[in-house]
């Protein structure tokens, strides 16, 4: 597919040009616009796994089992799944500020049914509809941020960062105010953070026309670019590596240090805002950094999973976080780089990746976990960690240039 300069957009050019405007102004405006967007993703990731927190008490009163209440963040992750390389052929010429404040609205009222829910059932509805609007705001914002701001790194680690708040703060939070306030009520909090991160991005973005040629064309586009879907390949592989292992993370804390649970799961923490950083800074190098994200994970979930004492599990434990923290980052970096001009269709491939993993991962990690124990699980996905380190080695970042 051909097409000039003047019927498309680079994804790094800014919407306006930045030369009037006084450095230090112009790095404020980036930098609020960035936290701007990365307030919308983690009020949304921590939609989707805010049932992660108050799992009990939900299973308890839907009357159903704990396994069966997990599907509600299985279901989420399927719909993303299906909608992210779809939603921009949807939408392919709305503007993409209303595009997100409506995606953000989306998940304010999936929350919302979920709080009035008698069942599962409306839950797992409920749950597809947040699926929806978590695909589309990441298959979105990247490219919209860069094009405001025109600072990719930037903002690929601001988004990250809201990412890992969501994880870090928001699931450990779900689980104290569920038993001080009951589940339903933490979900109608968080769907008045979700109102409150429309509101924000309101007030700081502008409007911004969707990208032109957006749509099915773009898709089909990155779909032909062989290096690309392999480059999918290794982002598939390197959350599958996560996704496989994670869920069992306390599990492998209680093993060696019961006592310490809370603050090793605090240490990863620690070090998946470590690697949020690092992985935007290492961006200059950016064939290294994606590749090193998972050789740092493998090494960590083959840490974790042998440490038969506490000091070797924490340093595990903190790098298993810096690694896996920095993939999002450079790989989303690196898609966009390789099709600079259609970032969306290459993010929303991106997202695919990971909403898959998580299906997958968790189906694999259960079966292992129930056959052969948790190191078994932390091990495959340390297998997996090991390609997908492999694949980004091979792979050049080599932009199209049609």
């Amino acid at each position: 597919m051909t097409c000039s300069t003047h019927d498309r957009r680079d994804v790094t050019e800014p919407l306006e040009p930045r030369a009037d405007a006084e450095p230090r102004v112009a790095r404020r405006r980036a930098l609020i616009t960035a936290l701007a967007l990365s307030t919308g993703t983690a009020a949304l990731v921590g939609s989707e796994f805010v049932p992660a927190g108050v799992l009990p008490q939900m299973a308890s009163d839907l009357r159903v089992t704990e396994g069966r209440a997990g599907l509600a963040v299985a279901a989420t992750a399927l719909a993303g799944a299906f909608t992210a390389p779809t939603i921009a052929a949807i939408l392919p010429r709305a503007e993409r500020r209303a595009v997100l404040l409506a995606l953000l609205a989306l998940a304010t009222v999936s929350n919302l049914v979920v709080v009035v829910a008698p069942g599962l059932p409306l839950v797992l509805l409920a749950r597809v509809l947040l699926g929806v609007a978590i695909a589309g705001y990441w298959s979105f914002t990247f490219s919209i941020g860069v094009r405001v701001t025109g600072r990719p790194a930037l903002i690929s680690t601001a988004l990250a960062l809201g990412t890992s708040a969501a994880t870090i703060v928001g699931v450990p939070l779900a689980s104290v105010l569920g038993d001080l306030v009951g589940w339903r009520a933490v979900f109608a909090i968080i769907a008045a953070v979700s109102v409150l991160s429309a509101l924000v991005l309101r007030a700081v973005l502008p409007p911004v026309p969707a990208l032109p040629g957006a749509g099915i064309a773009m898709m089909k586009q990155v779909l032909r670019s062989r290096l690309l879907m392999a480059g999918i390949v290794g982002v598939g592989l390197a959350a599958l590596a996560n996704f496989t292992a994670y869920p069992y993370i306390r599990l492998a804390i209680a093993e060696v240090a019961p006592a310490s649970v809370a603050m090793i799961l605090l240490a990863w923490g620690i070090g998946g805002l470590v690697g949020n950083l690092v992985g935007g800074y290492l961006s200059r190098w950016l064939r290294w950094a994606t590749a090193a994200a998972p050789a740092i994970l493998a090494v960590s979930l083959f840490t974790v999973a042998s440490a038969d004492h506490a000091p070797l599990l924490v340093l595990g434990a903190v790098a298993w976080g810096v690694g896996f923290n920095m993939i999002p980052v450079t790989t989303q970096l690196w898609v966009t780089a390789v099709e600079p001009h259609s970032a969306e269709a290459a993010v929303s491939l991106q997202v695919t990746a990971f909403q898959t993993a998580i299906t997958v991962g968790a189906v694999l990690g259960g079966a292992l976990v129930d056959g052969a124990g948790y190191p078994a699980a932390l091990r495959l996905g340390a297998v997996a960690a090991v390609l997908a380190a492999l694949v980004f080695t091979v792979l050049p970042v080599r932009p199209r240039i049609d």
